[in-house]
């Protein structure tokens, strides 16, 4: 068995990838969203070329070798096209073994707890507060994130003193028993960060995410090592090597890999694996409900060190809607990792016509 084909049906937020073996075993996977046509191309230029022809069970040995042969473009938009790959390749693993990828990592199918993940900067505290108490009685959710901060705002809040006012507003109308996440999104200083991190114990949060620039390790560091909440990252690294740092210097205590920025879910285990073996908990970014949130349930229902929950978005993508079926949803707070083989779900085919499509194929030696 053999990689014969390499499609992609691709819009500006979103490519599908379906992989074709030589024996008609399909699988569908997902490069990573946003500029994904873009990352198409690179999947189609850069990728397909060291998958063609490989045995589509050796994940192990494509994903290693679509990086190394990509030495001289390493990072960013090689490994969100090769998550494309990846996550078809182990679609069509888990329909071979009539296995759903969870029970292929030795995982149960079964509702997983997911937190409410707000997206939002341009929100009022009272109306933030409003919507997530609505949303926890409506879904049951038992637990949210919300946006601190302003995205890299070198300590600059998004309107003076939102911050200080958000977590106190949203605290009282979820309740003391909903857990509070916090996401900095590379924002502040080291400095700035701690005095922030002080707020947030006021607040009971439980989780301080990216609180300065994800490149900043020793900053990270620092404010994780001055707070007593956990600090939380990596959602934006892709090299297995800095992974290796930054867990080995307790950058973080929660490590956040997105699958498919990292270049799958081959690369997403070895990463848990590194923060398992220093006892700490991997909880994912997937920040959108396209196919990386089904993914991050399938490895976390299986990873002996999963957190207490999966990001699961709160606001509305249309560039999402239509996309696959069943749908996931959140019912008494939880979604249920699909039980089905592979990924568990049926892409829509009508979704896929309407899309932009590329194709790489394996060529028969003459005989």
């Amino acid at each position: 068995m053999r990689v014969q084909k390499i499609e992609t049906f691709s819009t500006q937020s979103l490519s599908i990838v379906r992989v074709t073996t030589d024996d008609g075993r399909e699988g569908y996977g997902q490069v990573a969203p946003f500029n994904a046509d873009i990352t198409a191309t690179v999947l189609h230029r850069q990728i397909a070329p060291h998958v063609l022809g490989a045995d589509p069970l050796d994940r192990e040995g494509i994903s290693l070798r679509c990086v190394e042969r990509n030495y001289k473009f390493p990072w960013s938009y090689v490994c969100r096209a090769l998550a494309g790959v990846d996550t078809a390749l182990w679609d069509i693993a888990g329909k071979l073994e009539g296995k759903s990828v969870c029970e292929l990592l030795g995982g149960t199918p079964r509702p997983f707890r997911v937190y409410g993940s707000s997206m939002r900067r341009d929100i009022t505290p009272k109306d933030e507060a409003e919507r997530l108490k609505r949303l926890r009685g409506d879904k049951g959710y038992s637990a949210f994130k919300i946006r601190v901060g302003k995205a890299v705002g070198h300590d600059e809040d998004q309107w003076e003193g939102r911050t200080e006012e958000l977590v106190p507003t949203v605290r009282a109308a979820i309740g003391d028993d909903c857990s509070l996440l916090v996401d900095g999104n590379s924002c502040y200083t080291p400095k700035r960060a701690i005095e922030v991190g002080k707020v947030l114990a006021d607040g009971n949060v439980c989780h301080f995410e990216e609180p300065c620039p994800y490149w900043e390790l020793e900053w990270t560091a620092e404010v994780a090592a001055a707070l007593e909440l956990d600090v939380a990252g990596g959602e934006q690294d892709n090299d297995l090597a800095q992974w290796a740092r930054m867990i080995r210097m307790n950058a973080v205590d929660v490590t956040q890999p997105d699958l498919c920025y990292l270049g799958g879910l081959t690369r997403g285990l070895a990463v848990a694996e590194m923060a398992a073996k220093a006892g700490k908990p991997c909880v994912p970014h997937s920040a959108n409900v396209s196919m990386v949130t089904l993914f991050t349930l399938h490895m976390m229902g299986a990873i002996p060190n999963a957190g207490n929950y999966v990001e699961f978005s709160i606001e509305p993508t249309s560039w999402t809607d239509g996309l696959y079926s069943r749908a996931l949803e959140v019912v008494d707070g939880k979604v249920a990792i699909p039980d089905a083989p592979g990924w568990g779900v049926t892409v829509n085919p009508d979704w896929l016509a309407k899309a932009d499509y590329q194709a790489s194929e394996r060529i028969s030696s003459p005989l």
